[in-house]
Order: structure tokens, then sequence, then C-alpha cells
């Protein structure tokens, strides 16, 4: 089973410190699978949400209406179910309440025909953090490119 990326939420990096991630299934209705199949998606300002009754939504998922549909297309920006086993629920809702942890979808792709959504726990980042991150990253790249010998 081969995997083919989508979209990747390369924002998530940059604002949130990621630490635990996993793949979950995603309800969708056939002219959304259509339009991931074109590789039409946004998930950049996407959110997770757990509600009172245990289930997991997925909130602005941008999937575009699929060109060739008809009165039956879906809705660019509904609320989508993601599947995950009711002990995962629990423990992630644990660790987001007791560590103050958000959800983050970090990516989007088929394994083999089926859509999977990568979402991670993950902490916000404040503006000093992401300065650390930046400078770390430009003494990487200098060092890659054998400037700091």
């Amino acid at each position: 089973m081969g995997i083919k990326i989508i979209a990747k939420n390369k924002r998530a990096h940059f604002d949130y410190a990621l630490e635990d991630k996993l793949e979950v299934g995603i309800v969708l209705v056939g002219t959304e699978v259509k339009s991931l199949r074109s590789g039409k998606v946004s998930i950049a300002e996407s959110h997770i949400t757990i509600d009172n009754k245990g289930e997991v939504w997925a909130f602005n998922i941008k999937i575009p209406q699929y060109e060739f549909g008809n009165i039956n297309n879906h809705q660019e920006d509904r609320k989508r179910k993601l599947l995950l086993h009711e002990k995962e629920i629990v423990k992630i809702a644990h660790k987001m309440k007791a560590q103050k942890l958000t959800l983050i979808p970090t990516m989007i792709y088929f394994k083999g025909s089926i859509v999977k959504l990568e979402i991670a726990l993950g902490r916000g980042k404040k503006l000093h953090d992401k300065r650390a991150d930046d400078q770390k990253k430009t003494v990487q790249r200098n060092l890659q490119k054998g400037i700091y010998e």
C-alpha cells in the first residue's frame, strides 16, 4: 500500500511544538474524494475538536467542489467527522486537558485508496520560541553549506 500525500500543513510546524502523531480516518462524500484525487485541498487553517459525546470533528478543511459535479456536490467547508477508537479519543482528550495541548491536522493523504488524515497533539509556540527555532534552522543550513568551518 503506497502513500500519496495530497497536502501538508506547513504552518503547523511553525506555530506548534508537535508531540504525538496519529493516523485517523475521515468521513467524506463521493465528490470530496474526487476533488482530493485532483489534489485540491487546504488544511492550513483547520482545527480539530472533541465534543461532549466523545466524537472528533475537523473544521475548516477546505475541499473545493468537484468541477464536474452536479447539484449533489458537497459543501466546501463543512465539518467532517474523524474516525478513531473510543480508547484513543479518551487518551487524547485526557492529554489535551492535562497538558493543555491542541489537536492539529498535519497531513492528508491516500493510503491505498483510503483517505487518511495525520493529526498531532501540539503546544502553541510563543514568539521567542519561533525565533529560537528560526536561528537553529539558520545555523543548520549554514553548517550544511560549510560556512562555519
